[in-house]
């Protein structure tokens, strides 16, 4: 049904400026550039390892720990040297790198690629940081979530306001962690005081999240969306993306809602040690 209603928005993609990759098989020569870039990988993760695995490793945190290693706070710059370093040898193995000039050339052929998407995301974050600046989305959740403690509904009609309210307030708010540190104080007690659980709050919050992420211009995603699309069809802007994107977020928060009901008519725990009753 879905399909039926977004394929004829698609249109007939017949763009001759759209250029056609061939898919061939790998030389010999392209077999040894993959090779070398893994064996780089592999020493690279090597020197991780060793710098983490001892108790007393170079790459474990202050007090010792894993989880506040300088690993962990610079992943990205890990994967940007591992990736950046990968991409390297195979360059210079298959030839297409011969001097540091044709390396520095493939990074400005990269970021061509990524101009448009730059230019549209200055721009929706300005839009991103007025709307934050003027606090709506706090004030629309605070008000919102009065709202619904005031209607005294029972656990299914109370669950299921609650996924919508989530996924209209994703409309408004980006982070998914900032909503949720707004919204826990206020619902968390309020479910427990009715007698359920903070896990049931958090479920019913993570389906109203999800269902709208594809459709809120709040998703920091949503300009390099906007910018594949427009590879494809030159005239997409976000109206485009949310009127093709709409029927997904309804067919999957009525089942999702759907499968939440049954799970809580059927009394299924929701995960190990965590019920829905307190």
């Amino acid at each position: 049904m879905v399909i039926s209603l977004i394929i004829p928005r698609l249109g007939s993609y017949s763009n001759d400026s759209i250029e056609k990759e061939e898919i061939s098989r790998l030389t010999a020569i392209e077999r040894k550039g993959i090779k070398r870039s893994l064996l780089l990988f592999l020493g690279f993760l090597i020197l991780l390892l060793i710098g983490l695995i001892p108790e007393n490793g170079i790459l474990r945190g202050v007090d010792g720990s894993f989880l506040k290693s300088p690993v962990l706070k610079g992943v990205v710059a890990i994967l940007f040297l591992a990736a950046g370093l990968m991409g390297i040898v195979y360059g210079v193995v298959i030839g297409k790198y011969k001097n540091d000039s044709d390396v520095m050339k493939g990074m400005a052929e990269s970021m061509k690629t990524l101009a448009s998407y730059i230019v549209l995301v200055f721009f929706a974050a300005q839009f991103v940081e007025y709307f934050n600046w003027s606090n709506l989305g706090i004030i629309l959740a605070i008000n919102g979530a009065g709202f619904i403690q005031s209607l005294n509904l029972g656990l299914i009609p109370l669950v299921v306001m609650f996924v919508i309210f989530a996924s209209m307030i994703n409309l408004v708010m980006g982070s998914a962690s900032a909503k949720w540190a707004l919204l826990a104080p206020i619902f968390v007690p309020m479910f427990m005081f009715l007698g359920y659980t903070p896990e049931l709050t958090q479920v019913a919050y993570r389906i109203g999240d999800s269902v709208t992420n594809i459709i809120s211009p709040m998703m920091s995603f949503f300009a390099l969306i906007i910018v594949y699309f427009q590879k494809y069809d030159k005239k997409a802007g976000i109206g485009t993306i949310v009127a093709t994107m709409l029927p997904y977020s309804f067919v999957f928060f009525i089942g999702w809602v759907i499968l939440l009901i049954v799970w809580l008519l059927a009394g299924l725990p929701l995960g190990p040690g965590a019920g829905i009753h307190l």
